[in-house]
Protein backbone atom coordinates (compact mmCIF):
# COMPACT_ATOMS: atom_id res chain seq x y z
CA UNK A 1 0.00 0.00 0.00
CA UNK A 2 2.78 2.56 -0.55
CA UNK A 3 2.12 5.56 -3.42
CA UNK A 4 4.90 7.21 -4.95
CA UNK A 5 2.85 10.35 -3.94
CA UNK A 6 0.45 11.27 -0.84
CA UNK A 7 -1.84 14.24 -1.76
CA UNK A 8 -2.26 16.60 0.87
CA UNK A 9 -5.40 18.12 -1.04
CA UNK A 10 -8.22 16.42 -2.51
CA UNK A 11 -9.07 12.98 -2.15
CA UNK A 12 -9.84 9.62 -4.20
CA UNK A 13 -12.72 8.50 -6.37
CA UNK A 14 -13.74 5.18 -4.68
CA UNK A 15 -16.79 4.01 -6.60
CA UNK A 16 -17.74 5.63 -10.74
CA UNK A 17 -21.56 5.33 -9.25
CA UNK A 18 -22.13 9.06 -7.97
CA UNK A 19 -24.59 7.48 -5.41
CA UNK A 20 -22.20 4.81 -3.66
CA UNK A 21 -19.18 7.38 -3.77
CA UNK A 22 -21.65 10.02 -1.73
CA UNK A 23 -21.90 6.80 0.68
CA UNK A 24 -18.11 6.89 1.70
CA UNK A 25 -18.13 10.32 2.89
CA UNK A 26 -19.23 11.53 6.08
CA UNK A 27 -18.47 13.81 9.27
CA UNK A 28 -17.53 13.00 12.59
CA UNK A 29 -20.77 14.86 13.97
CA UNK A 30 -23.05 12.69 12.32
CA UNK A 31 -21.65 9.25 13.72
CA UNK A 32 -21.74 10.99 17.47
CA UNK A 33 -25.21 12.00 16.50
CA UNK A 34 -25.59 8.19 15.20
CA UNK A 35 -24.37 6.62 18.35
CA UNK A 36 -24.80 8.85 21.15
CA UNK A 37 -28.31 7.74 21.79
CA UNK A 38 -27.42 4.43 21.69
CA UNK A 39 -24.70 4.42 23.94
CA UNK A 40 -26.98 6.02 26.33
CA UNK A 41 -29.76 3.59 25.71
CA UNK A 42 -27.75 0.58 26.09
CA UNK A 43 -26.25 2.38 29.95
CA UNK A 44 -29.86 2.53 30.88
CA UNK A 45 -30.54 -0.38 29.75
CA UNK A 46 -28.12 -2.51 31.41
CA UNK A 47 -29.02 -0.96 35.12
CA UNK A 48 -32.57 -0.76 34.65
CA UNK A 49 -33.47 -3.69 32.44
CA UNK A 50 -30.50 -5.96 32.29
CA UNK A 51 -30.20 -5.67 36.77
CA UNK A 52 -26.35 -4.45 36.63
CA UNK A 53 -25.35 -2.08 39.69
CA UNK A 54 -24.03 1.44 38.76
CA UNK A 55 -20.79 0.33 39.71
CA UNK A 56 -20.58 -3.42 37.40
CA UNK A 57 -21.96 -1.00 34.52
CA UNK A 58 -19.07 1.85 34.77
CA UNK A 59 -16.16 -0.96 35.71
CA UNK A 60 -17.24 -3.04 32.58
CA UNK A 61 -18.46 0.28 30.58
CA UNK A 62 -14.62 1.93 31.40
CA UNK A 63 -12.67 -1.88 30.74
CA UNK A 64 -14.52 -2.46 26.99
CA UNK A 65 -13.38 1.56 26.58
CA UNK A 66 -9.79 0.43 27.22
CA UNK A 67 -10.29 -2.59 25.38
CA UNK A 68 -11.03 -0.89 22.51
CA UNK A 69 -7.45 0.48 22.05
CA UNK A 70 -6.41 -3.29 21.94
CA UNK A 71 -9.00 -3.51 19.43
CA UNK A 72 -7.93 -0.39 17.40
CA UNK A 73 -4.41 -1.56 17.10
CA UNK A 74 -5.06 -5.36 16.04
CA UNK A 75 -7.34 -3.68 13.46
CA UNK A 76 -5.07 -1.13 11.99
CA UNK A 77 -2.20 -3.48 12.01
CA UNK A 78 -3.63 -6.78 10.70
CA UNK A 79 -6.37 -6.00 8.45
CA UNK A 80 -5.84 -2.24 7.75
CA UNK A 81 -2.84 -3.30 6.23
CA UNK A 82 -3.44 -6.38 5.23
CA UNK A 83 -0.78 -7.43 2.12
CA UNK A 84 -2.38 -9.05 -0.87
CA UNK A 85 -1.57 -9.97 -4.51
CA UNK A 86 -5.00 -10.53 -4.97
CA UNK A 87 -6.50 -7.28 -7.12
CA UNK A 88 -9.89 -7.75 -5.22
CA UNK A 89 -8.80 -7.88 -2.16
CA UNK A 90 -6.38 -4.68 -2.64
CA UNK A 91 -9.08 -2.67 -3.95
CA UNK A 92 -11.38 -3.53 -0.80
CA UNK A 93 -8.17 -2.93 1.41
CA UNK A 94 -7.94 0.43 -0.88
CA UNK A 95 -11.33 2.07 -0.02
CA UNK A 96 -11.08 0.53 3.18
CA UNK A 97 -7.78 2.41 4.30
CA UNK A 98 -5.93 2.47 1.14
CA UNK A 99 -7.18 5.83 0.25
CA UNK A 100 -6.72 7.28 3.50
CA UNK A 101 -2.83 7.03 2.89
CA UNK A 102 -3.04 8.65 -0.55
CA UNK A 103 -5.05 11.38 0.76
CA UNK A 104 -4.34 11.59 4.74
CA UNK A 105 -5.90 15.30 4.73
CA UNK A 106 -8.95 14.39 3.38
CA UNK A 107 -12.03 15.29 5.97
CA UNK A 108 -14.68 13.65 4.96
CA UNK A 109 -13.19 9.77 5.19
CA UNK A 110 -11.47 10.26 8.74
CA UNK A 111 -14.68 8.23 9.88
CA UNK A 112 -16.26 5.49 8.76
CA UNK A 113 -19.26 6.93 7.03
CA UNK A 114 -22.81 5.47 8.25
CA UNK A 115 -24.01 3.02 6.11
CA UNK A 116 -20.47 0.24 6.69
CA UNK A 117 -20.14 1.46 9.98
CA UNK A 118 -23.95 0.72 10.93
CA UNK A 119 -23.45 -3.13 9.13
CA UNK A 120 -20.15 -3.46 11.23
CA UNK A 121 -21.23 -2.22 14.45
CA UNK A 122 -24.23 -4.51 14.18
CA UNK A 123 -21.78 -7.65 13.65
CA UNK A 124 -19.63 -7.02 16.57
CA UNK A 125 -22.54 -6.68 19.23
CA UNK A 126 -23.45 -10.21 17.23
CA UNK A 127 -20.25 -11.43 17.90
CA UNK A 128 -19.98 -10.07 21.60
CA UNK A 129 -22.72 -11.01 22.54
CA UNK A 130 -22.43 -14.79 21.73
CA UNK A 131 -19.25 -14.22 23.38
CA UNK A 132 -20.41 -12.40 26.85
CA UNK A 133 -23.96 -12.90 26.86
CA UNK A 134 -26.19 -10.30 28.70
CA UNK A 135 -22.68 -8.69 29.89
CA UNK A 136 -22.92 -6.93 26.51
CA UNK A 137 -25.31 -4.33 27.34
CA UNK A 138 -22.45 -2.55 29.24
CA UNK A 139 -19.55 -3.38 27.05
CA UNK A 140 -21.05 -2.74 24.12
CA UNK A 141 -21.87 1.38 24.42
CA UNK A 142 -18.10 1.65 26.24
CA UNK A 143 -16.41 -0.09 23.13
CA UNK A 144 -18.70 2.08 20.90
CA UNK A 145 -17.38 5.16 23.21
CA UNK A 146 -14.22 4.07 22.58
CA UNK A 147 -14.13 3.72 19.23
CA UNK A 148 -15.87 7.62 19.12
CA UNK A 149 -13.16 8.76 20.96
CA UNK A 150 -10.42 7.50 18.53
CA UNK A 151 -12.27 8.37 15.64
CA UNK A 152 -12.20 12.22 17.14
CA UNK A 153 -8.45 11.75 18.03
CA UNK A 154 -7.79 10.64 14.38
CA UNK A 155 -10.20 13.37 12.50
CA UNK A 156 -7.91 16.07 15.33
CA UNK A 157 -4.34 14.35 14.70
CA UNK A 158 -5.35 15.40 10.67
CA UNK A 159 -6.91 18.27 10.85
CA UNK A 160 -5.36 20.28 13.06
CA UNK A 161 -2.35 21.08 15.35
CA UNK A 162 -2.00 19.04 18.98
CA UNK A 163 -3.78 21.64 20.67
CA UNK A 164 -2.04 20.13 24.52
CA UNK A 165 1.66 20.17 24.90
CA UNK A 166 1.22 16.68 26.53
CA UNK A 167 -0.49 15.13 23.22
CA UNK A 168 2.55 16.23 20.99
CA UNK A 169 3.67 12.31 20.78
CA UNK A 170 0.29 10.72 19.40
CA UNK A 171 0.43 13.26 16.52
CA UNK A 172 4.22 12.55 15.62
CA UNK A 173 3.63 8.61 15.87
CA UNK A 174 0.77 8.95 13.59
CA UNK A 175 2.11 11.83 10.92
CA UNK A 176 5.18 8.96 11.34
CA UNK A 177 3.13 6.45 10.13
CA UNK A 178 1.61 8.16 7.71
CA UNK A 179 4.84 9.82 6.16
CA UNK A 180 8.18 7.93 7.19
CA UNK A 181 7.55 4.20 7.71
CA UNK A 182 3.74 2.69 7.58
CA UNK A 183 4.86 -0.82 9.24
CA UNK A 184 5.23 1.48 12.90
CA UNK A 185 2.88 3.64 14.80
CA UNK A 186 -0.39 1.65 14.29
CA UNK A 187 -1.87 3.49 17.76
CA UNK A 188 -3.94 6.43 17.19
CA UNK A 189 -5.58 7.12 20.41
CA UNK A 190 -2.41 5.86 22.32
CA UNK A 191 0.74 4.39 21.52
CA UNK A 192 0.60 1.98 24.34
CA UNK A 193 -0.20 -1.13 21.97
CA UNK A 194 2.86 0.20 19.81
CA UNK A 195 5.39 -0.02 22.69
CA UNK A 196 3.96 -3.68 24.32
CA UNK A 197 4.09 -5.23 20.59
CA UNK A 198 7.24 -3.33 19.49
CA UNK A 199 5.74 -1.16 16.61
CA UNK A 200 6.93 2.42 17.95
CA UNK A 201 8.62 4.54 16.60
CA UNK A 202 12.20 5.00 18.50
Amino acid sequence: MKFDKIHNKGQARLFQNQYLEVLTKTHPLVIWGMYLPLISFMVYYSHYRAGFSWGTTVGIFAFAMLFWTFFEYLMHRFAFHFVSEHPRVRKFIYIMHGNHHEFPRDKERLFMPPVPSLLLAATIFCLQYLILQHYVFPFFPGFLLGYLLYGSMHYAIHAWNPPFKWMKPLWRNHHLHHYKNEEQGFGVSTSFWDRVFGTMFK
